[in-house]
């Protein structure tokens, strides 16, 4: 069995190849089945699910009216997309300064099955500590995915499995509408600008 630290170093790139791949190809093929506003992420006020976060505290939608919100799918044994991710969030978060305490900034996990409170602050614990978990029921995860137009799905691997997931970073700003997406495979120099943008 792969240990988490070996995950964490990115073994196994090549699932992680597949899960950018499939993720980035569920993002941009949707257009082809929907339009318009069936494509956005809808407000974070008409979101309706219930998570808890990697402290043990029960986390809803509403919680995050009022501030800017940056949030990411993806689950602790990802070899490669997801840490890459959350280094680059990390970064972000440590070159915005002071702003970056105004940002609820949240990784909901697709792999509820592995992924508990105790799980996620293990891992999280490599990464900026403003970053928080969430995890919960697949039914809830699949909800809040459904609100964030996010996909998601459990791929058999040998024994183990591994979970394809969308890899964008989804923003909103502090009323909960949808202010944009930092996509994994853009140029980096656009993120800050777009975090800056719904921070106001």
């Amino acid at each position: 069995m792969r240990t988490r630290r070996a995950v964490i170093l990115g073994l196994g790139g090549a699932a992680g190849a597949l899960a950018f791949t499939l993720g980035l190809g569920w993002w941009q093929s949707r257009g082809r089945a929907q339009s318009g506003a069936d494509l956005l992420p809808v407000p974070i006020a008409e979101m309706a699910f219930t998570l808890t976060d990697h402290r043990g505290n029960t986390v809803r939608p509403a919680d995050w009216i009022g501030r800017p919100t940056l949030v990411f799918f993806g689950f602790t044994w990802c070899p490669d997309v997801c840490p890459t991710t959350l280094s680059d969030i990390s970064g972000w978060l440590e070159e915005l300064g002071p702003d970056a305490d105004r940002l609820n900034c949240l990784l909901i996990s697709v792999d509820p099955e592995r992924d508990t409170p105790e799980t996620l602050a293990d891992y999280l614990a490599n990464f900026d500590p403003r970053i928080t978990g969430l995890t919960g029921p697949m039914a809830e995860i699949e909800r809040a995915a459904a609100g964030f137009r996010a996909k998601f799905e459990k791929v058999p691997q040998g024994d183990d499995y591994t979970m394809n997931h969308t890899a964008g970073v989804f923003l909103f700003r502090a009323d909960g509408n949808f202010g944009g997406i930092i996509d994994y495979h853009e140029d980096r120099r656009f993120a800050l600008p777009k975090i800056r943008r719904v921070l106001g």
